[in-house]
C-alpha cells in the first residue's frame, strides 16, 4: 500500500490539534493556567536553560576519564545549530587549561618569515565567520557492526553544527611567505598528547581558518580554547584543537593519529590514509530509536542532513523500508557544509512502518545504503561511515533500530 503523506493545509493543521489532544480552550481559560504568582529568579552573570529541559550528552566509557567521546543529543535538537554546551567532544588526553595571554601560535618550517603570534595579534586581524558542521571521523563507528547503535545519539551523535569565527589561514601563510617545494602543513596541538595531523598545503591555502570564536563567544575549552584549526568539510580530528604550531614541510609526517587511527582498513588488508573529507549523510531524528509515536495520526518526520562536499540539494524519505521515496522539505537557508533540517508530514495509521532518509548534495553524491558501503569497504574499518539509518515504527508506536 502506498504511504500516506498529508498534502493539504487542513491535514497539516490537524497535527497541531492532535498535539493539543483535540481540546480548544477559551482565551480566559488559557490565561488562567499556571500563571506565576510570585517573582521569578533574579538576573545572573551567565544564562542557564530551563530546569525542565533535560537533553544531555551521552559519554562512551573509556579506560581513563581524560580520553573518550561525548555525543550530541541530535534527537532533542531543533533547527540546525548545536548549543556549545551540547557540542560533541573527542579527547585523547584530556582538556588543557590554557591562558590566552600566554598562548602563542608559531608558523615555521619551509617559510621565509617564521611567525610567533599571540592571541592578541591574531584577534587584530580581519575576521571570518562561517556556520559549519564538524563531524568526528569515527562518527557512526557502530554502524559497521552487525548490530548497530539503538538510537540517533549513539549512532550519529559525533556531529554538531556551530557558527565559527576566526582568521583566514591563507592570510597568515601569505605573511609567512611559504617557500617553493612546501606541500604539507603539520598542525600540532598544545594538549598532553601533542595531537599532530598532516594537512595538504592546498587545503590550507583554500578555505582553512583559525577559529577563536564559537556561537558568538570564545571557544569552549573542550573545543580547543583559545585557538583551533578549522578545515571545512574535513573530519574532526584534523581540525586540531589548542593549536600552537603550524610547520610547513615537503611531506606528511605519518603521525600516530593519522596512521594507527583515522585510516580505513579495507577488505584486502590495505588501508586508505588521509581520507579527510566527510561525505553526504542524513538521519531521521523523529521518530527515531527509543522514542514512541503516541498513536495513529498525522506527525512531522524530521531530521538532519549534511555533507563535507557542499550544500544539501535533496533529502528523500521512505516509510515502507525503501520501496518508495518522497522528497522532504528543506529548511532555508541551506548553507554548504552545515546541518540542513528536513521535514515531511506523515500519517501514521497504526500499522508497522520502516522509515529512513537519504541525502543528495550539490555534487550529485547520493548517500548510500549500509549494504552498499559494506560491499565496497568491508567491516574492518570504524571510520567514515555515512550509510542510511532505518528505524522501525511498530504498530504500538514504539520505535527501534532495524539492525538490532
Amino acid at each position: 500500500m502506498k504511504p500516506s503523506f498529508p498534502t493539504s493545509r487542513r491535514d497539516i493543521l490537524r497535527m497541531g490539534a492532535a498535539a493539543m489532544g483535540g481540546t480548544l480552550l477559551s482565551e480566559q481559560e488559557a490565561l488562567a493556567l499556571d500563571t506565576p504568582g510570585t517573582l521569578g529568579a533574579p538576573l545572573g552573570p551567565y544564562g542557564d536553560r530551563s530546569p525542565f529541559e533535560k537533553a544531555v550528552r551521552w559519554r562512551r566509557e573509556s579506560k581513563t576519564p581524560e580520553t573518550g567521546s561525548s555525543f550530541t543529543p541530535l534527537q532533542d535538537s531543533v533547527g540546525t545549530l548545536t548549543p556549545s554546551s551540547l557540542h560533541y567532544e573527542r579527547h585523547h588526553s584530556g582538556i588543557p587549561t590554557i591562558d590566552p595571554a600566554r598562548h602563542r601560535l608559531v608558523i615555521h618550517g619551509m617559510v621565509d618569515r617564521p611567525l610567533s603570534l599571540s592571541m592578541a595579534d591574531i584577534r587584530r586581524l580581519p575576521s571570518v565567520t562561517r556556520t559549519m558542521v564538524l563531524e568526528c571521523g569515527g562518527n557512526s563507528a557502530s554502524e559497521w557492526a552487525a548490530t548497530t547503535a539503538p538510537d540517533v545519539q549513539r549512532s550519529f551523535g559525533l556531529a554538531s553544527c556551530s557558527e565559527w569565527t576566526g582568521v583566514s589561514l591563507p592570510l597568515l601563510l601569505a605573511e609567512a611567505r611559504v617557500r617553493p617545494g612546501a606541500s604539507w602543513v603539520i598542525a600540532e596541538g598544545a594538549d598532553a598528547c601533542r595531537m599532530e595531523r598532516s594537512i595538504p598545503l592546498a587545503k590550507a591555502l583554500d578555505d582553512a581558518f583559525l577559529a577563536y570564536g564559537q556561537n558568538g563567544e570564545a571557544l569552549r575549552p573542550a573545543q580547543g580554547y583559545p585557538l583551533r584549526l578549522r578545515l571545512p568539510g574535513w573530519e574532526g580530528n584534523a581540525n586540531v584543537k589548542w593549536l600552537h604550531s603550524l610547520k610547513l614541510t615537503d611531506q606528511p609526517y605519518m603521525a600516530r593519529d593519522e596512521t594507527s587511527k583515522y585510516s580505513d582498513l579495507m577488505p584486502d588488508g590495505k588501508a586508505r590514509i588521509f581520507s579527510y573529507r566527510m561525505e553526504a549523510k542524513s538521519v531521521i531524528t523523529f521518530p527515531s530509536g527509543g522514542q514512541t509515536v503516541p498513536g495513529p495520526g498525522v506527525y512531522e518526520l524530521t531530521g538532519l542532513a549534511w555533507s563535507g562536499l557542499g550544500r544539501i540539494e535533496r533529502v528523500e524519505i521512505t516509510t515502507d523500508g525503501g520501496k518508495t521515496w518522497t522528497n522532504a522539505k528543506l529548511q532555508e537557508p541551506r548553507l554548504p557544509i552545515a546541518f540542513t533540517r528536513f521535514r515531511l508530514p506523515w500519517r501514521f495509521d497504526g500499522r508497522e512502518a520502516v522509515i529512513a532518509s537519504r541525502a543528495t548534495d550539490e555534487t550529485g553524491y547520493l548517500q548510500p545504503s549500509r549494504e552498499a558501503l559494506v560491499a565496497v569497504r568491508g567491516t574492518n574499518s570504524v571510520y567514515h561511515f555515512n550509510g542510511m539509518k532505518f528505524w522501525r515504527v511498530r504498530a504500538d508506536g514504539a520505535v527501534s533500530n532495524v539492525e538490532v
